[in-house]
């Protein structure tokens, strides 16, 4: 029994040190990071930031790998069935977290075939305006909203998206009808709501504020505990009584669950060292008006959970399927 024991114990030590040799050796090779949108949106340009940052301090490439198409859900699939061995990331956004609720049934499990390494940050939705609506802010909006049911629509960059969802959680906080347009995406959404064909649009910062500055929209109300510096102006819906409207975008790093941890770390380790340099704080905040986080992967977990069950409860209540 003693002889048994012993060899437990030098199995397991060999093993630790194994992980740990190779953790220390990681990276060795080009990693792959799977964006899975198209090019040019907010969850690309994270992704490719950090890809060139990680790059530049490993001295290993670090490959974008666009795979767009059905929410997110080609890439994320795609990426859950890669070998875990850390050179196989994913780059996760908020339609993470909803997808389980919109569609009955997803290629991958969202909880137990991905390991969290750390949320990147954390992006506030804001609400916008035609100049023509006459409201000042949200609470002026609920006011004419309940004087004309069903006359106001907002447009989303597709049912289920967060655009989506934030509508949903006014018309529920506000108890006001407010009719739903969903765009393929943001270009489109944008486009009809500066020729007015649409009055309102939840969107993240960065889509509208230069508009506001220009006079062609206006801010109503944002997400978060704060106001954004880049537009001081616009209160929260805390502010205006309407804290149940509560939803962001988000970014973060994602691998295939049985990835070692000690490779996790290695990994969360960098992109949080990335992401405290000024350089790269300042283009997520001057680009994506983003809030930097570098969780731990536990408070990474947590947040996708609390996440999952907040967006379950908004689409069920709203009825919404993404099929």
């Amino acid at each position: 029994m003693k002889s048994k024991a012993m060899l437990w114990v030098l199995t397991a030590a060999i093993l630790v040190s194994g992980s740990a040799a190779g953790a220390q050796e990681y990276p060795s090779r080009p990693i792959r990071l799977i964006v899975p949108f198209a090019a040019g949106g907010g969850t690309d340009f994270v992704g490719r930031l950090f890809a060139q940052k990680l790059a530049d301090a490993w001295g290993q490439q670090v490959v974008v790998d666009n795979r767009p198409g059905a929410a997110g859900i080609l890439g994320s699939d795609l990426a859950a069935k890669a070998t875990p061995d850390g050179y196989t990331l994913l780059m996760g956004s908020g339609s993470h977290n909803a997808n389980p609720s919109l569609y009955s049934k997803l290629p991958y499990d969202t909880k137990k075939d991905f390991a969290p390494v750390t949320l990147i940050a954390i992006v506030p939705i804001i609400l916008s305006a035609h100049p023509a609506v006459a409201a000042r802010d949200a609470k002026e909006l609920i006011a004419l909203a309940r004087s004309q049911p069903n006359k106001l629509a907002y447009a989303s960059f597709g049912v289920g998206a967060i655009s989506h969802l934030a509508g949903e959680l006014l018309k529920s906080a506000g108890k006001v009808e407010i009719v739903h347009i969903p765009y393929k995406g943001a270009g489109d959404a944008i486009g009809n709501l500066l020729g007015g064909q649409v009055q309102l649009m939840f969107s993240s910062p960065a889509s509208v504020v230069p508009q506001f500055k220009a006079g062609k929209l206006k801010g109503l109300a944002v997400t978060g505990s704060q106001r954004q510096k880049a537009a001081p102006e616009i209160a929260t819906f805390a502010e205006q009584g309407l804290a149940a409207v509560d939803v962001s975008e988000w970014y973060g790093v994602l691998v295939p669950a049985r990835t070692p941890a000690p490779v996790i770390g290695r990994l969360r380790s960098e992109i949080v060292r990335v992401l405290r340099v000024p350089d790269v704080s300042e283009r997520l905040a001057a680009s994506q008006f983003a809030e930097p986080v570098g969780s731990t992967p536990e408070e990474f977990s947590r947040f996708i959970d609390t996440e999952i069950t907040k967006l379950s409860k908004v689409i069920k209540d709203a009825g919404i399927r993404a099929e």
